[in-house]
């Protein structure tokens, strides 16, 4: 994985995980808006936890047990058979 691949990978990864950790504590006021968010906490552990799994996908990566080279070659020659 180059470098501008490990980084596309990690904010698709940062941002999914913020939306699952958004909603973790959070309580509401009376009129639905959320009386303490804590968004520098939550951001930081979206951060932790993004770095962490972009480890595990860039280590299944390198040892080729996620191949993307061999998907894009079959993807490419399914379409130059049709």
């Amino acid at each position: 994985m180059g470098w501008i691949s490990g980084i596309v990978v990690y904010v698709l990864i940062w941002w999914t995980a913020l939306f699952a950790v958004l909603p973790f504590g959070l309580t509401r006021q009376q009129d639905g808006k959320p009386e303490n968010p804590k968004l520098k906490q939550k951001i930081i552990i979206t951060s932790l936890l993004s770095a962490l799994i972009w480890v595990v996908v860039y280590v299944l990566i390198k040892i080729d047990i996620i191949d993307f080279h061999s998907y894009a070659k079959a993807m490419m020659d399914k379409d130059n058979l049709s």
